[in-house]
């Protein structure tokens, strides 16, 4: 069965999230609707939405007429077995001492790495995009720094690839401290899915719990909390708006490890951490991403 894809764009954040509710109820009924931050620094959004029967291009350019969208692209995505797909392309990613495989190259994995293994599924953080990829080699010079994380979290998960690696680092709690279970919480629930099939298939169940939040927003992380390390691999926009909260649910002394933004928005996600009680402690670039490790001052 053909399934057909419409995509459109507008200029803020407010009005593609009403065009995106207002979609949940067009007909053809979508099957998936979702609002994305375009990261190119222009603070722009796209709006796509998927539909098994074919959307009528009157009813979609209505829509866009009154949300101020611009005409929507639809287009025939052909049938394509994404897992397949994925198992084909993606190949293991090292980082630092860490080596993140699919089970399809599990005879690869190298004996003296810390070793995560990630099952192909639709749900962001495999290691192989740079935001990953420098969170992983983030945590990685902490560790050889000398940090050791107690209480952790991982907001905005995926696949929960970084909480893994923070608990394959830190299998034991230091000395005289309780140890704490690692919060992985994302706002998309198949993430959540997929991140506990992920802990299950390491043997990591019961070192971290997977939670659907977003932001600090549950119960649990909030009891969890003061944290010595969140990860927030999420987009320029929310880590900014996350800011405030994050110095609420981060320890004195500890540290957040931020991503998913681009190197020309790196100032104002460092300003807007400075300006809650942070200090930068270091920032490095893999291509066009920037990745941020901030220490929460007293």
């Amino acid at each position: 069965m053909p399934t057909y894809s419409a995509f459109t764009t507008l200029e803020s954040r407010e009005p593609a999230e009403a065009l995106a509710e207002a979609l949940e109820d067009f007909l053809p009924e979508p099957v998936g609707v979702g609002v994305f931050e375009i990261e190119d620094g222009s603070g722009r959004y796209e709006v796509g939405v998927y539909f098994e029967d074919e959307p009528g291009d009157t009813e979609l350019a209505l829509m866009a007429a009154i949300y101020g969208a611009a005409p929507f692209v639809v287009s025939e995505v052909p049938e394509t077995d994404w897992v397949a797909h994925v198992k084909r392309e993606l190949r293991p990613v090292e980082a630092g001492r860490f080596f993140v495989y699919g089970a399809h190259d599990a005879d690869k994995v190298p004996q003296d790495s810390i070793s995560l293994l990630i099952e192909a599924a639709m749900a962001f953080g495999t290691g192989h995009h740079a935001t990953t990829l420098g969170c992983l080699l983030a945590l990685d010079r902490l560790d050889r720094a000398g940090f050791r994380g107690r209480r952790v979290a991982d907001i905005g998960c995926g696949t929960a690839v970084l909480a893994m690696a923070a608990a394959r680092l830190w299998p034991n709690a230091p000395e005289g401290s309780v140890e704490q279970p690692i919060i992985a919480s994302d706002i998309d629930p198949v993430a959540v899915d997929v991140a506990q099939v992920n802990v299950e298939s390491n043997g990591l169940a019961g070192r971290i719990i997977c939670l659907e939040a977003a932001g600090f927003d549950n119960p649990a992380i909030t009891a969890a909390a003061p944290f010595d390390l969140v990860f927030a691999n999420i987009l320029k926009g929310p880590l900014i708006e996350l800011a405030p909260e994050m110095a609420r649910h981060v320890a004195p002394q500890g540290y957040a490890i931020l991503s998913g933004l681009l190197v020309t928005q790196s100032a104002d996600v460092t300003a807007a951490y400075q300006s809650a009680g942070f200090s930068l402690v270091s920032r490095n670039e893999i291509a066009e991403w920037s990745i941020l490790v901030m220490k929460r001052c007293q």
